[in-house]
């Protein structure tokens, strides 16, 4: 559909799988995926310590310009996770503290995007974490129309209303809410078996046995030598 919009009603997962993967982080959740979903590492945490999960509330906005964040608002519930992009690279500073405020008060728990951040400092005061490509004093204007809770990709990811966000200091993953309760179970098994390997490693169990590559390095090739010949030896 053609235009502009902003869509009301978004389907977001149940409370208990979003705190599932937040338990998870995000590195465990990304191999839980199949290696999928993350976000560019250039939308990075602007904090550290912070994590979060939340249904995404999503936000396409013309580049130096933050119109369409304030009509987001709107649209947030507690729990969400706000994801803003631009129709075109922008690193300019199209969040700060008064956004920030305004979304705590609506029980947002943070803000992914590919543009740029302002008011860090008052930002982390507040407690209200950001994953953002840049931090940057430019300021905007409150002119352009974009649309509210519709697909956009950020960081390479695509991201869809109600796709629930990851975020922590490892990044930002998005897992599709089609499939958010999958990879919650796979990510449960995941840290189960993590926790048998990391005591067999801590008793002195080598990674090279634990995962038998000792026959992988054979047959790539790779030999133990007690030295290296001299030069021109």
């Amino acid at each position: 559909m053609a235009g502009h919009h902003v869509v009301r009603n978004v389907k977001r997962p149940a409370p208990e799988v979003v705190q599932g993967l937040r338990d998870a982080g995000v590195a465990t959740v990304h191999e839980a995926a199949g290696r999928t979903g993350l976000v560019a590492p250039a939308v990075r945490p602007r904090q550290d310590g912070a994590v979060i999960a939340g249904p995404a509330i999503t936000v396409s906005s013309h580049p130096g310009d933050n119109l369409m964040i304030h009509a987001a608002v709107e649209m947030c519930q507690e729990g969400d996770v706000l994801v803003v992009t631009t129709t075109s690279p922008s690193t300019d500073g199209m969040f700060g503290d008064l956004l920030a405020a305004s979304l705590l008060a609506r029980g947002v728990v943070g803000l992914v995007t590919d543009a740029g951040v302002r008011d860090i400092a008052a930002l982390r005061a507040m407690g209200f974490p950001v994953w953002a490509r840049a931090v940057s004093a430019q300021g905007t204007v409150k002119a352009s129309p974009g649309s509210v809770n519709v697909p956009v990709v950020c960081g390479g990811r695509l991201v869809r209303p109600g796709d629930v966000v990851v975020a922590d200091d490892d990044g930002v993953m998005c897992v599709p809410a089609r499939s958010a309760e999958d990879v919650l179970e796979r990510s449960r098994a995941r840290i189960a078996a993590e926790e048998d390997k990391r005591a067999a490693l801590s008793s002195g169990v080598l990674g090279l046995d634990m995962y038998g590559l000792r026959e992988v390095l054979t047959r790539l090739g790779v030999t133990y030598v007690d030295d290296l010949p001299e030069e021109g030896s």
